[in-house]
């Protein structure tokens, strides 16, 4: 509250140690993590492309926040995380900075497979033909040479006879295994922060986070702007269903042969 002309004398810290500039850099990417700011970094992202890259590769992120954009290709692109799958992952696990990003407004329609049957995740038409369409007509075009490759934890079988807790219905996940990604889609919770009709534990993997994005504008799990929309989870709900997002509002399951919309997941940063 300030009214008039005043002199202030400013203390700058100087000769921070390792521990405590780890410390300083940590505690700002809790905050941009935990800080909703809606900018439009279009211009930044295309005319200082190695400083937008550097601050995600150096884990600074300094002028990079959740929930900023990139329009590119007539698709707007949101910030979702920043980090959150670091030293996740087989072996070492994910050791690059990077930011989590999802399409603003799922852009396109199809089937989790054909029939309506389910064998996991990783089997699935939309894993096999689906996801890497996607990836080179959308993705590779808008990000490309920064999409960072990753392992993820995928059911890839079922057991028919399982119980799950869909009522009247059977069939659950029943197996896993590791695989290169640079791609999926969401989990439930990821989106929602539980699980709501999941099969079993096997449909999760390292996807048990929910995204800062839908902590922060849960609005954004099922809408935009005005728009609203389905999509698609990577969740078994039993031996013929998946789990999607329903764009009243509701969490729900439909046959794998439906079709609703795909709103994949993906990381960026400097490769490595």
């Amino acid at each position: 509250n300030i009214t008039s002309d005043s002199k202030c004398n400013i203390a700058f810290a100087s000769n921070l140690s390792k521990e405590e500039y780890q410390n300083y850099i940590e505690a700002g990417v809790a905050y941009r993590r935990n800080t909703y700011r809606g900018k439009d970094l279009t211009n930044f992202f295309e005319t200082q492309t190695d400083e937008f890259y550097k601050q995600i590769s150096d884990g600074t992120f300094d002028d990079i926040y959740v929930g900023d954009y990139i329009n590119k290709n007539n698709i707007k692109w949101l910030i979702a995380d920043l980090d959150n799958y670091l030293y996740s992952g087989d072996g070492n696990g994910l050791t690059q900075h990077h930011a989590t990003i999802i399409p603003a407004i799922p852009f396109e329609y199809a089937k989790m497979n054909e029939s309506a049957t389910t064998d996991g995740y990783y089997g699935s038409q939309m894993v096999t033909e689906t996801l890497p369409s996607v990836l080179t007509t959308y993705i590779e075009p808008a990000f490309s040479g920064h999409i960072i490759k990753y392992r993820n934890l995928l059911s890839d079988q079922i057991n028919a006879e399982a119980t799950n807790r869909m009522p009247g219905k059977k069939g659950a996940s029943s197996g896993w295994d590791w695989y290169d990604r640079k791609l999926d889609l969401m989990s439930e919770i990821n989106v929602y922060g539980t699980t709501v009709v999941s099969s079993s534990f096997y449909d999760t993997g390292i996807d048990n986070r929910q995204y800062a994005i839908f902590q922060i504008k849960p609005e954004f799990i099922n809408s935009y702007g005005t728009t609203r929309f389905n999509y698609w989870l990577k969740d078994v709900t039993c031996s013929s269903a998946f789990a999607y997002v329903y764009g009243y509002g509701a969490s729900t399951y439909d046959n794998a042969s439906g079709s609703h919309a795909v709103r994949p997941r993906f990381l960026i940063g400097n490769n490595e």
